[in-house]
């Protein structure tokens, strides 16, 4: 018999009495397996008028399609523009440099096309009549932009394609700094640009 046992345990590779009992001994099989526990096996059979096309699309349709792991996530909701004369007219709101842009891009390409035709610099310009069109074009263009801000209709939403709110932005800020270039440049010049 011990012949036999001797035998048993030079077949498992690992005898009774050896140290390495420990790493051979018997595992159960519930924790060697691991299904998961929501797992459901099908059985379809298809029969013989060649309805099985019509089967299988029916049983795909049925399968839930599971969600997708990385999906985009809802856009948050925009907030409601504020129509608060307070909100609209701070430092950092929707409306100075707005009109500020504005009105400098008109003033800018309106003193390069008088200064061209007539020959005036700017400071000539605005002694000769020019600080009338000034304050009436102020006046008008500063009411007309803060109309829809006041009925709460933001730049950003009216904007698309080329031109967005962050170009008239940047070509605002443009014109201002052309302005003032085009009024230092002649005052230390003494004469027009042109």
């Amino acid at each position: 018999m011990a012949a036999a046992v001797t035998g048993m345990q030079m077949i498992c590779g690992a005898g009774l009495s050896s140290t390495s009992i420990r790493s051979n001994h018997f595992v159960p099989l519930k924790s060697v397996v691991h299904f998961k526990k929501d797992l459901k096996f099908r059985i379809r059979s298809m029969n013989e008028g060649g309805d099985g096309d019509v089967a299988d699309e029916k049983e795909k349709a049925a399968i839930p399609v599971p969600p997708r792991l990385f999906s985009t996530p809802p856009p948050p909701p925009q907030p409601e523009e504020s129509t608060k004369i307070t909100t609209i007219m701070a430092f950092d709101g929707p409306a100075p440099e707005r009109i500020n842009g504005r009105l400098a891009m008109i003033g800018f390409v309106a003193a390069i096309a008088v200064e061209l035709t007539r020959g005036q610099n700017i400071f000539s310009q605005i002694q000769n009549g020019g600080i009338m069109w000034f304050i009436g074009t102020t006046v008008l263009f500063s009411i007309a932009s803060l109309v829809p801000l006041f009925k709460g209709v933001s730049a950003d939403s009216r904007s698309g394609g080329v031109m967005t709110s962050d170009a008239e932005l940047w070509n605002g800020r443009l014109a201002m700094v052309g302005l003032i270039a085009l009024a230092y440049t002649e005052y230390i010049k003494g004469g027009t640009l042109v």
